[in-house]
């Protein structure tokens, strides 16, 4: 099954080389350029990742990030920091919620390298997704069979 990424991003330029870059890899690409279209997309289209930028217009990265986080139908979306600003950050944001940090930057500086590094990591942070969503629902088909 193909991945469907929801990229956040309010740059034009930076949606476009983000979005070939996915588009080579073999995902589907969803593109939302402020935090109130990204969570209206990712409540309407459910996709399997988020990658989200902390610098957007009308709501920002963290807030996008808690919303998601606080509504039943997106609280399980993988949101993927992928942002410009220092991985100062990264372990505050991901004890709320982050299932990762990538810094934009890596892939100016080592195009080759940081585009398989975020590929393989967009790939294992949907697999664990999934895996987690398969073992919750084996879990309830098997506490509905035992009642």
């Amino acid at each position: 099954m193909k991945i469907t990424v929801l990229l956040v991003e309010d740059s034009t330029l930076q949606k476009m080389v983000n979005e070939r870059l996915l588009h080579r890899a073999g995902y589907a690409v969803l593109n939302a350029s402020d935090g109130e279209e990204a969570l209206r997309l990712a409540k309407e289209k459910i996709p399997d990742i988020i990658l989200l930028d902390m610098l957007l217009p009308k709501l920002g990265g963290r807030e996008v990030m808690h919303a998601l986080r606080s509504a039943a139908p997106t609280a399980h979306i993988p949101v993927l920091i992928f942002s410009s600003l220092s991985q100062a950050n990264e372990l505050k944001l991901t004890d709320e919620g982050a299932a990762g940090y990538f810094a934009k930057s890596r892939l100016a500086e080592n195009p080759a390298g940081a585009e398989k590094e975020l590929v393989q990591l967009i790939a294992g942070l949907v697999q664990r997704s999934r895996e987690k969503a398969s073992a919750k629902s084996t879990a309830a088909q098997a506490g509905a069979k035992a009642t």
